[in-house]
């Protein structure tokens, strides 16, 4: 699919400019009573921004004093690039201190500062890459048995009672007790380091009152000479091996990228960050899936549920709402136009349930396929590098729990949170069952047996639900119809013009565009018969039946319709009609104009004609080449009205034409999307490896002739998105900084190949073997 031009534009510009242009920047009524601390927002950020999604993605918040950032793709823009959009404000007071608060500090001699969360380039990088070690999978992977025990030892202790609170009985003391063992420090009084984490929070994003903000200093102040006791008496540890340790030592090492300021400092954010975001997550995860009974009955039902579950609380319901960045320069972001110095409140937990990149994103659906790209633990070089500590922690509660008390109900109560801009998950999550059916009273075993889960993020191909083939016929020669239906009975997600889900029968794994009519009860897929294909199609059409049941990933939508063009020239290549006829369907209820040129060999070898000519009437035009009718691409092109968009679904050919008769035009005009990937597997005879340094990992990798470069990342625990695996879809697009691309895919576009600034990991390499340099 072809993209649209870049959403930032980095200008340089005068600091000073930021507040004079937020004043002239008109306001909606809904950005001038925006507020970070209101209970709409501090209960749902996500619904409370609903309106700025769709409306205003970027907005002035007078109240806050902050661009408000709320749509999923500008929140990855900015994440993306650390030299526009700074980190240097994210720990900084987002209520100013009182003088009174700042005196008091001063008596405890608290000098907070960098740490590698507000850290510019290239300081950030350089620390990051020689305290990397403790954190990745393979060193992580021995942590697995003392969340085991640990988990476990709480939950023999509660399980007889019948009703508990899970955040006072598990889930705040146990990832408290593995940060605390993870980083080396001894396991002081649990209550003393929670008042202080309590207090860092509230001192750093919340509205705490002028009286309050006192007692917080006094806390907080306290706080930092307990974190330089622990430094002393880490540094008499010299064989400890907490990664505090690590810290300690380097800093002994190479003072210079370790200095003794920010070892300090970053014990004092360590211990809040490294426990206090899972603990909250826990809770939300507990609190979400109870609420939704069925996803909670399919995960005690089935175990294997579980890491996409878990993926699915963070991007529904994760704990780190929001981050804050500011603007080195002019820049433009989303549409609008930003000064140099503009602070930036990105909502995470807006974007991971933008609609534009999550299907029907304000539902919450454990079988989400791509769930993974939540933005929760940010994205890029300052990705949270604690991000598999908390999934393991998590997998581990909701697997023990749920094995152990499946008929766990959710006790009335009213859920409160501490009120702050950032981070978010209830004080208490009180529960209540029915001990005489804890399922180890029948069967003991039960009580010690496990599932264990490989650190790390899930495989997406672990993740499919369960359909019924509700019905079966011929839409055309070749062409067979199936009619999806959940097996439970449940309604399948909605969709948006344009997505795909992934069938899967037996070994086989297709992707094919719904193309339902708008509110039919099911999914309808229209499936080609390929005999020259890789066997998908034709095993589909000779096994499936009505009333079999198979599995299905999805939906998910790379091939998005832009609604607010004038009008639409929607061109379809034979089976390509597929994913064009749900357009036709959205431009006609949104009463768009638009025309629909179909092209196929006959008449009768063309799906969903005689629904195209009932509903599209006279906005249709017919080519059947046994007809001797030939679309003439170029008349279509030179007719486009002003400001219209072209979309196409069809052979090679075809697109390849059509990028042709479009280079002259603006970028974002043609949107295409192949349906036959041929020609993107590796033959690893023909194939060279090659070396791929990751600039903001500090990492270099090897990619064998046998492996793809999104395995190769994938194995040394770099999060890349991944759908299609075909080079279809453009998911695993990853930016290319140095060395030139073997560009295999079917998505880009000519003129980004030719810029050779990103690269399709799933399929493309270095060409001829040789080095390059990933933005990763």
């Amino acid at each position: 699919m072809a993209r649209s031009e870049n959403q930032t534009d980095n200008r340089s510009g005068d600091k000073s400019e930021a507040e004079d242009v937020a004043g002239k920047c008109p306001f909606s009524r809904e950005a001038e009573e925006f507020d970070a601390f209101s209970d709409r927002y501090q209960s749902d950020p996500a619904e409370a921004l609903r309106w700025s999604r769709d409306q205003k993605p970027v907005f002035f918040s007078p109240k806050l004093g902050y661009w408000v950032v709320s749509r999923y793709d500008d929140i990855k823009a900015v994440f993306r690039d650390n030299s526009i959009f700074s980190p240097r404000i994210a720990l900084e007071k987002i209520t100013p201190a009182t003088p009174e608060a700042v005196e008091v500090l001063k008596t405890y001699g608290y000098a907070m500062n960098r740490t590698l969360v507000n850290e510019d380039e290239p300081a950030h990088m350089e620390r990051r890459r020689v305290l990397m070690d403790h954190f990745f999978p393979e060193n992580l992977e021995a942590k697995q048995e003392m969340v085991r025990r640990l988990t476990r030892e709480k939950v023999d202790a509660f399980i007889d009672s019948g009703r508990v609170d899970l955040v006072e009985a598990m889930l705040y003391e146990v990832p408290l007790n593995v940060a605390l063992h993870f980083l080396g420090v001894p396991e002081d009084d649990i209550n003393v380091l929670r008042n202080f984490s309590v207090a860092h929070s509230v001192n750093t994003w919340g509205r705490p009152s002028d009286e309050k903000q006192l007692a917080v200093a006094h806390d907080v102040g306290q706080f930092w000479v307990y974190a330089g006791k622990i430094i002393e008496r880490m540094k008499n540890e010299p064989e400890g091996t907490g990664w505090m340790h690590e810290t300690i030592r380097k800093n002994a090492e190479m003072p210079d990228i370790v200095p003794d300021s920010y070892v300090h400092s970053m014990m004092m954010a360590i211990i809040v960050a490294a426990h206090e975001t899972t603990s909250l997550a826990s809770a939300n995860m507990f609190k979400t899936l109870l609420s939704h009974r069925q996803a909670w009955e399919d995960i005690c039902q089935d175990a294997s549920l579980i890491p996409n579950a878990v993926e699915e609380c963070l991007r529904y319901s994760g704990s780190i709402v929001a981050w804050r960045r500011q603007t080195t320069a002019k820049t433009r972001l989303g549409g609008v136009d930003l000064p140099e110095g503009a602070r930036l409140l990105i909502v995470q937990a807006s974007g991971n349930q933008d609609e534009r990149h999550f299907e029907d994103g304000d539902t919450f659906d454990i079988y989400r396929d791509n769930a993974v790209d939540h933005l929760t633990f940010g994205y890029g070089s300052h990705q949270c590098m604690g991000k598999n500590i908390g999934r393991m922690e998590m997998r581990v509660f909701l697997e023990e729990v749920s094995r152990r008390i499946p008929h766990l109900q959710l006790a009335d109560q009213e859920f409160r949170y501490l009120p702050t801009t950032s981070f978010r998950g209830p004080d208490h999550v009180w529960v209540e069952w029915d001990p005489e059916k804890n399922p180890e009273r029948q069967k003991p075993e039960i009580a010690g047996s496990e599932v264990h889960y490989p650190v790390g993020a899930p495989s997406r191909r672990d993740i499919a639900r369960k359909v019924r083939v509700a019905d079966v016929r011929w839409e055309a020669e070749g062409v067979l119809g199936l009619t999806l239906q959940d097996t439970r009975g449940r309604p399948l997600p909605d969709w948006s013009a344009g997505a795909h889900v992934e069938l899967c029968v037996a070994d086989y794994e297709r992707k094919y565009s719904l193309c339902s009519r708008p509110g039919a009860e099911g999914y309808d897929l229209a499936i080609l018969r390929d005999d020259g294909g890789r066997g998908g199609s034709k095993h589909i059409h000779e096994t499936v039946r009505k009333g079999m049941e198979v599995k299905l990933r999805g939906p998910s939508n790379l091939f998005r319709l832009d609604e607010m063009a004038n009008s639409y020239l929607l061109i379809a290549g034979g089976i390509g009609i597929t994913p064009i006829i749900a357009m036709a369907d959205r431009l006609k209820a949104l009463g768009k104009d638009y025309t629909i040129h179909y092209c196929g060999r006959s008449r009768g070898s063309m799906a969903h004609l005689v629904r195209l000519e009932q509903d599209h009437a006279g906005r249709l035009t017919v080519y059947a080449a046994d007809e001797n009718r030939r679309a003439d691409l170029a008349g279509l092109v030179s007719a486009l009205k002003q400001q219209g968009q072209i979309y196409v679904c069809g052979p090679e050919r075809m697109i390849s034409a059509l990028e042709d008769l479009t280079v002259d035009l603006p970028e974002g005009i043609l949107h295409f999307e192949h349906f036959s990937s041929r020609d993107t597997g590796l033959d690893p005879e023909k194939e060279a490896g090659f070396d791929v340094e990751l600039q903001d990992s500090g990492l270099s990798i090897k990619v064998a002739a046998d492996e793809t470069l999104l395995d190769a990342l994938h194995a040394k625990g770099i999060d890349v998105a991944s759908d299609c695996r075909e080079g279809l879809c453009g998911s695993c697009e990853v930016m290319v900084l140095e060395g030139d691309i073997d560009h295999r895919d079917k998505v880009m576009t000519r003129s980004e190949r030719a810029g050779n600034r990103r690269m399709i990991a799933c399929c493309s390499r270095s060409r001829n073997g040789g080095r390059i340099k990933l933005a990763l």
